[in-house]
């Protein structure tokens, strides 16, 4: 890669990494539900009428905002709500890569090799490990809604494969549009409608910053810089990037929100992330050893000489 597509890579999983301090405040004004739901909406509007649809059918821009948007985002934002820490929701959220191998195995019929089989052992020792240090802290709903958005990651991220979107872009900026209004529906269903205005009457600039910055910096700048990335490079030079959220994650909201990080917690860090590493590496094929003989088998002229020729 090239060193300015390196900065830029980093430089993504740097915004990533810190969105998760951003939702922290977020959440501090607006309700989980609803701010997923304003969150697609900035990111979408005014976008989509700038840029133009992408060459996917319908059903896969449905199908990725639903489970992206409205399950993977809706139960990490109340899981957040719930208490789960922000550095730890940019730690657990990486066993997606596990979900998505498992996901692959099932529906498009992959199979890892052993290598990927050992990573994702790994990677549910350190979820493990962080499950015991979070049920010894704080509250284990959290966490288990955390991991579940996990789950929806992969699921969605196995869809997109299908749908496979020439520029990402375009189909994110698309796809957005979709959760807006189950989002909203659901909020004003479980959070209340007197819960969601109070909410919008006091909207601040501290609220407005950590909007804008988890649909524009986040989604739009992101997710467009990462489909930029990989339009120009193998997906196996551009995926091991992604390992940095968590170091930025942990960093920031240990930074700016004053988050522990326990030892038991650094032990999942380094299982989660080596897990990862195992699970994304590409599966390179052996290589093939010739055979040298001494000298060629004989022939069946060779081998009998008196044998009449074939016309």
């Amino acid at each position: 890669m090239r060193p300015v597509h390196i900065v830029l890579a980093v430089l993504v999983t740097a915004v990533w990494g810190v969105n998760f301090t951003v939702v922290e405040v977020g959440l501090g004004h607006f309700p989980p539900l609803l701010f997923s739901a304003l969150r697609f909406l900035v990111a979408a509007l005014p976008a989509v009428f700038f840029v133009g649809k992408p060459k996917v059918g319908w059903k896969w821009l449905v199908a990725v905002g639903l489970v992206l948007g409205v399950a993977k985002f809706g139960l990490l934002f109340i899981g957040m709500n719930e208490g789960m820490p922000a550095g730890l929701s940019s730690l657990v959220l990486q066993i997606q890569a596990v979900f998505t191998a498992v996901v692959a195995m099932v529906a498009l019929g992959e199979r890892p090799g052993r290598t990927r089989l050992l990573g994702m052992l790994v990677a549910l020792a350190g979820i493990a490990v962080a499950a015991v240090d979070e049920g010894a802290s704080g509250p284990l709903l959290g966490f288990a809604l955390t991991v579940a958005a996990a789950a929806c990651w992969g699921v969605s991220n196995v869809v997109t494969r299908k749908a496979a979107p020439p520029d990402a872009l375009k189909f994110m900026v698309w796809v957005s549009t979709v959760p807006i209004l189950p989002l909203i529906g659901l909020s004003l269903l479980f959070e209340g409608p007197g819960r969601d205005a109070a909410a919008l009457r006091s909207f601040d600039w501290s609220g407005a910053g950590a909007l804008v910055y988890v649909a524009w910096g986040s989604t739009v700048f992101g997710f467009g810089a990462w489909g930029y990335l990989l339009r120009h490079h193998p997906a196996s030079s551009v995926a091991p990037f992604s390992l940095l959220v968590p170091v930025f994650g942990m960093s920031s909201a240990a930074l700016f929100l004053g988050e522990p990080v326990s030892p038991l917690r650094w032990c999942a860090a380094v299982l989660l992330v080596g897990g990862v590493a195992l699970t994304s590496l590409p599966r390179v094929p052996l290589p093939r050893i010739p055979v040298f003989r001494d000298s060629p088998a004989p022939t069946a002229r060779a081998a009998r000489p008196d044998a009449p020729a074939r016309p």
